[in-house]
């Protein structure tokens, strides 16, 4: 009996796609905004010059749901330049405290630091859809070579002993030009699918703290695009 409730759990805790067009609008308004006054306000107030977009094309039906758990909205902030790029903690203070800057002009609470990204409060719209939901902001730069690196921070329970680094995405290389190239074709539905299949198989092999969505998006874009250009 408790190996078929067991079963059951799997089965039914999976992600899927967010489908209420009214709430999915509204949520990504109000996020994007959200990011966008951090990026205006890093640009002009520090020397970090930045820039963002949505991972997995939030605005192309890419926003997922694990069953009826609130939402989390990824964020990429991207790093465009910086006078010390490798002198991460110096970075993530400078974006965490900007962002709370932001976050407490709109009345919400500081946000959270987790290993690869700041996280919001939850929050939820009092009209309509009452799904909870969250951004996830992810700090990332571009090397010259094409290949994308996340700030992570690792931790260890004393912050004297805890390190920042860029971590390099596997696989990242030209991930944009070979993202447009599928958008050209037939095969974007399949990137879509794998996508989902990405994030349902590092949750089930709990792995969503090393696999985020950025890197299952990564990894979808790749599986596709050999396939039909390998």
């Amino acid at each position: 009996m408790g190996g078929l409730g067991q079963k059951n759990r799997k089965e039914i805790f999976m992600y899927h796609w967010v489908k209420d067009k009214d709430f999915l609008k509204r949520m990504r308004t109000e996020c994007a905004d959200t990011v966008n006054r951090l990026v205006s306000e890093l640009n002009r107030n520090s020397d970090l010059q930045v820039s963002f977009h949505i991972v997995g094309s939030g605005g192309r039906n890419m926003i997922t749901q694990n069953d009826n758990e609130p939402i989390d909205l990824d964020f990429n902030l991207v790093i465009e330049s910086a006078p010390k790029i490798n002198d991460c903690r110096s970075i993530k203070e400078t974006v965490r405290k900007a962002f709370n800057l932001i976050l407490k002009d709109k009345g919400w609470e500081d946000c959270s630091d987790s290993t690869s990204a700041l996280t919001t409060q939850r929050r939820y719209f009092t009209k309509g859809n009452k799904t909870s939901w969250s951004i996830d902001l992810a700090i990332v730069c571009e090397d010259k070579d094409g290949s994308w690196w996340r700030l992570i921070h690792k931790k260890t329970g004393f912050v004297s002993l805890d390190s920042w680094v860029w971590e390099q995405g596997k696989d990242s290389h030209n991930l944009f030009a070979k993202e447009e190239e599928l958008k050209k074709t037939k095969h974007w539905g399949e990137v879509r699918d794998t996508y989902l299949d990405k994030k349902n198989l590092h949750l089930r092999k709990n792995e969503t703290d090393t696999h985020p969505s950025f890197v299952s998006y990564i990894e979808a874009i790749n599986q596709v695009y050999y396939k039909y250009f390998g």
